[in-house]
């Protein structure tokens, strides 16, 4: 259940991420209603994962990194932003940080 928590908030962190960005500045309502319920909703659910158990450094890692590699991956989709070699190598970087956090939890 902590990881259903764990997920549900960096859907709701990445949901909002990107509200914040089609929000401009706040100057856009319904965006900007979107980025204050999806923080909240995140930090509500990453509290109930850490509530149930999760460790702080496993659940703040995979949450962060998660973030991180799903906002600028739906950044290229959805923005046309783009994304170098170096910056994929940087989210793999990252993923595989997640991952020793993960194993080394579990021994």
């Amino acid at each position: 259940m902590q990881w259903l928590f764990l997920i549900g908030a960096i859907i709701a962190e990445v949901g909002a991420t990107m509200a914040l960005k089609l929000s401009e500045g706040f100057s856009k309502p319904i965006p900007s209603i979107f980025v204050a319920v999806g923080y909240i909703a995140a930090f509500g659910m990453l509290s109930q994962a850490l509530v149930r158990g999760l460790p702080i450094g496993v659940a703040y890692g995979t949450w962060a990194a998660a973030g991180v590699a799903l906002v600028a991956i739906l950044g290229m989709f959805f923005f046309g932003e783009s994304l170098s070699p170096v910056q994929f190598g940087g989210i793999a970087l990252v993923i595989a940080g997640v991952l020793a956090l993960e194993l080394g939890a579990a021994h």
